[in-house]
């Protein structure tokens, strides 16, 4: 834009146009605007924690998973080349010992970094214009690097890795999974669904069982792929909730660990792009191990995520705030249940009738909460059958363990960021700065733990 646009206003001629135009005047008069939602009364509508039975339960270790990425160009002779660094943190809370020193007049911060036990896998990808040795585009090159990404992390020193996780959960796929193309170019045969590396019956292209995942189809050729890198972190989180809860099921001697700790996950408990097939085998491999832990122990999974930003959290904002802009429209300590219509009629508008939201995609439950403190929290439970998943109702007894999350979440609302709980703030900064990349530290705590239990005992 020229310095001349300035003079005397000129700049702003284009909005004047814009908002002067008929055409513009229209549209807003037939815009539709919810009205209903400020004359609801949240007082009445909502659950209150001190009308549900009080749960004794403490757990005794929090893990939350929670992922970053970062994108830069590099020099190797060709324009625009692109790497993408992705990391996704877990974070092991250790209760019994935060306990232990919360009854200290003055707690050492030096002990109670040791309390959090931080691992992080940390990974390359390539994008645009970068290609490795051997292979011949990007493309193939992203799809071999995903590959033995996932063959390279597993949490006990005999039990699956990540890779076997996937293709655990890719046999559903097999079985029922409709094909996409080969993802080599100029093979139009559908790809073939199989476990490991293998070859392409058309063409003779080597394939991967992660081809399943389609995220090299968000490859930018020619820019960016941030997307890619968003998505895969993304993969990454949700198969490493999967990849924990299977290995202490593989570790007889831990696996009784599972009614004791409540798991985290930043964001909602969904899988979305290509690789939203992955929800389906998520929800049915959540049912076998809940079903498992619920025989063995008489106590259900503790499965949540965690909303920071988007669609819910501003639209819990907005019902919160007075007219008189403060934030006490939602009582404290109170949860609202949502349901399908809900969410239909005030946060995803959509009339059709046989409209479901996020149907084929989710594996939990949203509700809101407004802690004894005041914080808003945005959550998802996990549900582990079809009568919890069913979104036309919403009763208490469809959000396996509410009682106890809610009063979890009184103790875990972090100041360090807004709408998240401290597990979260912790792994969001280990995966923002992973100083402990690689380093498996689940194998070490699950022994103290049950070190310690046996002496309880």
């Amino acid at each position: 834009m020229s310095d001349g646009n300035f003079v005397n206003g000129q700049s702003y001629e284009p909005l004047r146009r814009l908002l002067s135009d008929s055409k513009i005047q229209e549209l807003q008069t037939q815009i539709r605007v919810n009205n209903n939602i400020e004359d609801t009364n949240w007082d009445e509508e909502t659950i209150k924690l001190k009308d549900l039975e009080h749960s004794s339960w403490q757990p005794k270790l929090l893990i939350a998973i929670d992922g970053d990425y970062s994108k830069s160009i590099i020099q190797n002779g060709y324009p625009g080349a692109e790497i993408g660094y992705i990391t996704v943190s877990t974070v092991v809370i250790l209760l019994d010992k935060v306990r232990e020193l919360e009854k200290e007049q003055f707690i050492d911060p030096k002990k109670f970094r040791e309390t959090e036990q931080p691992t992080s896998i940390d990974s390359l990808f390539v994008g645009c214009n970068v290609v490795l040795q051997g292979e011949d585009c990007a493309k193939s090159s992203m799809r071999k690097i995903l590959y033995n990404e996932l063959k390279k992390f597993k949490v006990f020193g005999e039990t699956e890795t990540l890779l076997d996780t996937y293709e655990f959960l890719l046999k559903e796929r097999l079985d029922s999974g409709r094909a996409s193309k080969c993802p080599h170019d100029n093979c139009d045969a559908d790809y073939e669904f199989n476990v490991g590396e293998y070859r392409c019956n058309s063409c003779n292209g080597k394939l991967y069982s992660t081809d399943a995942l389609r995220l090299h189809e968000l490859l930018n050729s020619s820019g960016t792929s941030g997307e890619m890198y968003g998505q895969i972190k993304e993969t990454f989180k949700k198969l490493q909730l999967i990849h924990l809860l299977r290995s202490f099921e593989q570790q007889p001697k831990y696996f009784s660990l599972l009614r004791d700790i409540a798991f985290f996950i930043e964001g909602t408990l969904a899988v979305f792009s290509t690789a939203s097939w992955l929800a389906k085998p998520i929800r049915t491999e959540l049912e076998r191990l809940n079903t498992k832990v619920n025989e063995e122990f008489g106590s259900n999974l503790m499965v949540l995520g965690i909303e920071r930003t988007g669609s819910f959290v501003n639209h819990f904002t907005n019902i919160d705030t007075m007219r008189d802009g403060s934030n006490h429209n939602f009582p404290n300590q109170s949860a609202y249940l949502l349901t399908n219509k809900y969410i239909k009629e005030h946060i995803v508008f959509n009339e059709k009738p046989d409209y479901i939201y996020l149907k084929d995609t989710s594996f939990g439950r949203k509700f809101f909460y407004k802690t004894n403190a005041g914080h808003r929290v945005v959550a998802s439970i996990a549900t582990y059958n079809n009568y919890q998943s069913n979104l036309e109702t919403a009763f208490p007894a469809q959000f396996p363990r509410l009682v106890e999350i809610l009063q979890l979440l009184d103790k875990l609302v972090s100041n360090r960021y807004e709408n998240s709980v401290t597990p979260l703030a912790t792994a969001h900064a280990e995966a923002a700065i992973p100083l402990n990349l690689g380093k498996s530290i689940f194998e070490k705590i699950a022994r103290e733990i049950k070190a310690n239990s046996n002496n309880n005992d």
